[in-house]
């Protein structure tokens, strides 16, 4: 089905979660509905917030500029704009723009008539980013403990909580969520080189038979029936991917959310209880 005939049949009335018509249309292809409306808002809002804090700062440098959380002596509270509020008033703009977004989707999917994994899948994402600038802070009892937004600055973040609990690489939920990040990028290139296998058959477009057709899913089930003796079929495939995807980011914000609320002390100490454990005495 071409693109624009494609768009005449599913561009329909209805759908949409708050407003009704007044928010229903479109921007040349992409709908925007109220949820896109705040989503643009937040956006734009927390960009000139981010751009005045760069400009409050001492450089321009791409790489180098930060806008830091308060520090910890403010605890839960309010901060004054320069000393961390504007981290606050950004952070609460990228969760309106983010909340937006995927509100945004549940209504396209409504008028599609399709399921909502896309937005539930976005709201895995969105859950990793506010336990990074919302939960862990409150459960530690300051907005301190979030992470600066900046390049350089953020990079350093992320090495000081590890070298903060020694190696961090000793969290178990950091161990689930990297082995599944690899997972997902495992499986799902596999799965993108069989398609990519099926639709281009011949090979290079050199060596390419133009009489052959695009395979079937039955020569794709062959193909891994014959290399690992099991294919987990074309529905198969893609649960798989979104269930590997999800866990990678829920495993990754349970790693950082327990450390420090349910566990200060080095990595390495957890991993005493297996030391201790009869079976080596």
């Amino acid at each position: 089905m071409a693109l624009l005939s494609f768009e005449r049949k599913y561009r329909v009335r209805g759908g949409t979660l708050i407003g009704g018509d007044l928010f229903d249309f479109w921007v040349g292809p992409f709908y925007v509905g109220f949820f896109g409306l705040t989503a643009a808002f937040f956006a734009v809002v927390g960009t000139a917030l981010i751009l005045y804090g760069a400009a409050l700062g001492p450089t321009w440098n791409i790489w180098r500029i930060s806008i830091a959380p308060p520090d910890l002596s403010y605890g839960l509270g309010l901060a004054p704009l320069k000393d961390g509020g504007l981290w606050q008033i950004i952070t609460i703009c990228a969760i309106g723009a983010f909340v937006s977004w995927a509100l945004r989707e549940v209504e396209i999917c409504r008028k599609l008539g399709i399921g909502y994994h896309v937005p539930f899948a976005f709201g895995v994402a969105i859950f990793a980013y506010v336990t990074l600038v919302v939960i862990r802070p409150v459960l530690l009892g300051a907005w301190g403990h979030g992470f600066p937004y900046g390049i350089f600055s953020h990079l350093d973040w992320v090495s000081n909580v590890g070298y903060q609990y020694l190696h961090f690489h000793y969290n178990p939920a950091h161990m689930l969520a990297v082995s599944l990040f690899f997972t997902t990028t495992l499986a799902l290139s596999l799965h993108g080189g069989l398609i990519l296998s099926a639709a281009n058959p011949g090979g290079d477009g050199s060596l390419r038979n133009k009489q052959d057709v695009v395979k079937t899913p039955e020569y794709e089930d062959t193909f891994f029936r014959d290399i690992i003796g099991y294919s987990v079929g074309t529905l198969g495939i893609h649960r798989l991917g979104l269930v590997l995807a999800l866990n990678a980011g829920f495993w990754s914000a349970v790693c950082i959310v327990i450390s420090g609320p349910l566990w200060n002390k080095g990595w390495p100490q957890w991993w005493n209880w297996w030391l201790d454990l009869p079976i080596w005495s």
